[in-house]
């Protein structure tokens, strides 16, 4: 009696079945890492804007800075927050600048996508007003349309001394 030496040809085309079904069931669930993992980004830069907002309304409520500001951020506060230069604020809140949210947070943040940065901003008319914050290399990234290209959180300072800031993070295209 001979002994067999090998699989045969049934074998080898149920495991290669087997093996496709296992493809086919797991292979979406790593596609969309990227996108995971830039709107778990969007979620820490909220968060990011949430905390510094928390301190330096804090330090604004001290010093008694809390209910300075305006509509259009004519009339604004300032904290000093231990940087080189201090916070201006909206009724105790930072504005919404490029010059205020990377001296709050120490983060690379610029209002022009040909300057090398992290993160990218498009800053509304005066700091009392929104802006959508965005990372390099994303969705919104070259492209200002509002109706496409969405991966980006929005920053709206404080309107009045009862209004707190919102920040609204859209992540339909990341």
């Amino acid at each position: 009696m001979q002994k067999q030496n090998g699989f045969t040809l049934i074998e080898l085309v149920v495991v290669i079945i087997i093996l496709g079904i296992l493809a086919v069931t797991a292979a979406p669930k790593f596609i969309n890492l990227q996108s995971d993992a830039r709107k778990s980004t969007l979620e820490g830069m909220k968060g990011a804007i949430q905390g510094a907002n928390s301190l330096v309304f804090s330090k604004a409520a001290i010093s008694g800075e809390e209910k300075k500001g305006s509509a259009d951020a004519s009339t604004t506060g300032s904290v000093n927050i231990g940087a080189d230069d201090p916070a201006l604020t909206n009724y105790g809140y930072l504005q919404s600048t490029v010059a205020e949210l990377s001296n709050a947070m120490d983060l690379s943040i610029s209002d022009d996508e040909t300057v090398n940065a992290d993160w990218y901003i498009a800053e509304g008319a005066d700091g009392a007003k929104a802006a959508q914050l965005y990372q390099s290399g994303s969705a919104r990234f070259g492209n200002t349309t509002t109706t496409t290209n969405r991966c980006y959180v929005t920053y709206t300072p404080a309107a009045s001394t009862t209004a707190a800031p919102t920040y609204v993070i859209t992540d339909d295209d990341c």
